[in-house]
């Protein structure tokens, strides 16, 4: 059996870095059309903002905002089959200031999908374990078909129609699933704060069932993710070996840092410490890349890029290591939650170099 059917990663996702003009600009070389685009200033303080192709160009969220959706008009215009058109709003086109994007591939605007008890609509790209679905709360026990065929490893779920959290849970059958990332099916990381993770969302069923693990995610009754009539956004993603890999990794509080196995060489991590108050932690192959001084966004704040982070983390070609013993990526046993893509399985030549 193949390790792996992607054959080249940057083809299902990839990062982006632009210079704003102030006036319309086509991004290209991407390399594929983005169907979700999360875009940020990295030169001054501006919002993240999140885009997909399911609620459609010019509807915008904000990772390190609660509020509902947004309507904006020169911002993200459109996607092309090569990358995106961008309007001249300074929050994403800033003449000469610096800005990055990251891109994922689904499967276009998206489909009626019946798999659960709610009918969704959803974009999915099962080969690189990735959808979008976008579903209308009920306000009782239910779930919703996300398109991938095997159990989503983490699904992130947005509120649409008013402000509150942005939830990220993981899947399983059961607390004892291998999918059950938190442990628990009700425990959750808020996306949009540095608070530690909760199981506050214990009425009703919030993780992926038994009988249609591989179809559906159960939803409680919770408002967060279900309130009768709420509309909501899902970004479902599955562990792919050689491409992609969700989990957690316990701290060493040292400078020999913790080292986390992927399988793969990095292009993309993104780290929240669970049981404390910690930052989300941003890393990618393209800003700077050079180990260990890999510059750092923080998704839950709307900060410029930190250059001065220096020392930090090595992304190494099977997996990454963290060299600076700080509390909120590689504090003394230390539990902690990453999701990371690849840009080369283990054993391949084409790696960029990122040593300097």
């Amino acid at each position: 059996m193949a390790y792996t059917t992607i054959n080249k990663s940057s083809l299902q996702m990839d990062t982006k870095l632009y210079t704003g003009t102030g006036s319309e600009l086509t991004i290209s070389g991407i390399g594929f059309q983005p169907d979700f685009t999360w875009l940020k200033n990295r030169s001054s303080a501006q919002h993240h903002q999140l885009y997909d192709v399911v609620r459609g160009a010019g509807k915008v969220m904000y990772s390190n905002l609660t509020n509902a959706e947004g309507t904006v008009t020169e911002q993200l215009k459109s996607w092309t089959s090569d990358g995106y058109v961008l309007g001249t709003d300074g929050s994403l086109n800033t003449n000469s200031e610096n800005f990055a994007s990251w891109n994922w591939k689904a499967n276009g605007a998206g489909s009626s999908n019946t798999d659960g008890t709610i009918t969704s609509t959803v974009s999915a790209n099962p080969t690189a374990g990735f959808s979008i679905a976008k579903y209308t709360g009920t306000g009782s026990n239910a779930s919703f078909g996300h398109g991938l065929g095997v159990m989503p490893d983490i699904v992130i779920i947005k509120r649409m129609d008013t402000a509150d959290n942005w939830i990220v849970m993981s899947g399983g059958s059961s607390d004892s699933s291998p999918y059950q990332i938190f442990g628990s099916y009700d425990y959750y990381l808020p996306l949009s704060s540095t608070g530690a993770g909760s199981g506050s969302l214990a009425t009703g069923d919030n993780r992926a069932s038994t009988n249609s693990s591989t179809t559906y995610f159960n939803i409680g009754t919770d408002a967060v993710v279900n309130a009768s009539g709420g509309t909501y956004i899902a970004y479902c993603f599955a562990n792919i070996s050689g491409y992609s890999k969700m989990g957690r990794y316990s701290g060493s509080g040292s400078t020999n840092g913790a080292f986390v196995y992927t399988g793969f060489k990095p292009s993309f991590i993104l780290t929240k410490r669970i049981d404390s108050t910690a930052h989300w932690y941003h890393w990618d192959n393209k800003r700077i890349g050079f180990n260990p001084s890999n510059y750092i966004l923080f998704p839950a704040q709307n900060g410029a890029e930190d250059a001065g982070a220096t020392e930090r983390i090595d992304f190494l070609s099977n997996g990454f290591k963290f060299r600076h013993a700080d509390s909120d990526h590689n504090g003394d046993a230390g539990d902690y939650f990453y999701m990371a893509f690849g840009q080369t399985m283990v054993g391949t030549n084409d790696v960029p170099a990122t040593a300097r």
